[in-house]
């Protein structure tokens, strides 16, 4: 019985949201689920998958908040 936890950051990847869209998540937990079956034989009734979705001031990287390393990138991009 696998269990995957997948943690994003809550943001919108689609224009107009402010999150992770339904279909979004739809398609992450199939394509993990789809994986387990054809990887490790895994069925999909018995793959259970989380999707946690945090805050960028609650998750960090390179030692600083996510928001401010996105800050950073998109002034050195621009």
């Amino acid at each position: 019985m696998p269990y995957v936890n997948i943690k994003i950051t809550r943001e919108g990847t689609t224009k107009g949201e402010t999150s992770t869209t339904v279909k979004e998540k739809q398609a992450l937990i199939k394509g993990v689920s789809d994986l387990l079956f054809e990887v490790l034989g895994k069925p999909h009734n018995s793959t259970f998958v989380v999707i946690d979705e945090v805050e960028t001031d609650n998750w960090g990287v390179g030692g600083i908040l996510v928001t401010e390393h996105r800050k950073q990138a998109a002034a050195k991009a621009g």
